[in-house]
């Protein structure tokens, strides 16, 4: 028998993974803040990605358990739109420790249980490699940030026999979405600089987020990176394509097509 640990569980592609990784015979410890009761072969664990002690409290949950953990998959996040010259101090230290430290805390702590030929998966953002638009740079810098911290990763544990691979995954339909028309409501409603800018930036938002995949999809794909003899580092799912054609333009022609949709 597999054990896979999921963080993020009980969102909507953590669940999704969830539930299609345990109809496969794989044992999922479901890591999230919020979780559900136990269903077969998912092992919920309530945690804080961001808290160390309680990431080590589940670490000894999972050794009762396993002493060998085949998989970590991390989808543990949170989206934030906000201007880098506005947002809470607060805000932005919340972002980078759920984004980038809660993997950091997970690999360190769970690191004992994984042998050779395990896998590391991260849920990064088609963002990750791309130029930042207005608004989102915080978000994007998070993940831009953990994709590259997986690359390093992935520099080390090869030396160990062990794979790290980064998902890069554009529109989920998700509770995500949601939450980020809402950021975005409330960012126009509170911006005392943007206000213009930031109507407008809501149509690209919704045309972007219209283009959405079901989190089942993003399942499937997680599945098949496991049973690769040999993972790639990057996987891609639904990017898209305005932002693609933007990002190959040259940066000042980038510049000049923002500042002319939105000013």
């Amino acid at each position: 028998m597999e054990y896979v640990l999921i963080s993020g569980a009980y969102g909507g592609m953590g669940y999704a993974t969830a539930k299609e990784l345990a109809s496969q015979g794989y044992t999922v410890f479901a890591l999230d803040k919020q979780t559900k009761p136990m269903e077969e072969n998912i092992i919920p664990i309530e945690v804080d990605v961001t808290n160390a002690e309680s990431l080590k409290n589940a670490f000894e949950k999972v050794r009762t358990v396993t002493n060998d953990l085949f998989a970590i998959i991390h989808f543990a996040g949170v989206y934030m739109l906000d201007s880098l010259i506005e947002i809470a101090d607060e805000d932005f230290d919340k972002i980078f420790k759920i984004n980038l430290y809660g993997a950091f805390y997970i690999n360190k702590i769970f690191k004992p249980l994984l042998r050779a030929g395990s896998r590391i998966v991260m849920t990064t953002s088609e963002l990750a490699p791309l130029d930042p638009l207005p608004f989102t740079g915080i978000y994007a810098v998070t993940k831009s940030a953990l994709d590259k911290y997986a690359y390093s990763l992935r520099m080390e544990l090869q030396l160990l026999g062990i794979s790290v691979s980064v998902l890069r995954a554009g529109a989920v339909s998700t509770g995500m979405l949601g939450v980020s028309t809402d950021a975005l409501d409330r960012f126009c409603e509170k911006t005392s600089i943007y206000q213009c800018n930031a109507t407008r930036f809501r149509r690209i938002v919704n045309s972007v987020e219209s283009k959405s995949v079901p989190p089942e999809k993003i399942a499937i794909k997680t599945s098949r990176i496991l049973r690769k003899k040999k993972p790639k580092f990057i996987y891609s799912l639904n990017r898209n394509k305005l932002l693609l054609l933007l990002n190959a333009l040259p940066k000042r022609m980038q510049f000049f097509v923002i500042k002319k949709i939105l000013k």
